[in-house]
């Protein structure tokens, strides 16, 4: 697992070679980053299924009720199988635009 701390959010990205080995290094870590915005790059690389990414479907409600973004950058998977509040988005600047709206969001009341 690779984290790159940005300006406005930490992006954390795999560098394993498979799905459960980066869910296990993320999900060891996930408190250290209660109050970041956080930015989870998938490899497109690393074999992955749908039921696979509800996984995170915790820590994108966690991240929600915190007041905090959850954004996963993957463009494999079929986003129309999720719920509305998880992002998952095909590339990093949609990524970004997404915490961008989510920011505004915050600071109008919704």
């Amino acid at each position: 697992m690779i984290v790159n701390k940005k300006e406005k959010y930490t992006l954390i990205s795999s560098d394993e070679h498979s799905l459960k080995a980066f869910q296990n290094s993320f999900f060891e870590k996930v408190d250290a980053f209660k109050m970041a915005h956080i930015v989870l790059q998938i490899s497109e690389e690393i074999n992955i299924e749908n039921k696979e990414f509800s996984l995170f479907l915790k820590i994108a409600e966690q991240k929600q009720e915190q007041g905090t973004s959850f954004v996963i950058i993957n463009a494999v998977v079929n986003i129309d199988m999720f719920p509305e509040f998880m992002n998952i988005v095909p590339t990093l600047q949609e990524a970004e635009d997404i915490l961008e709206m989510e920011a505004i969001e915050r600071s109008l009341g919704f």
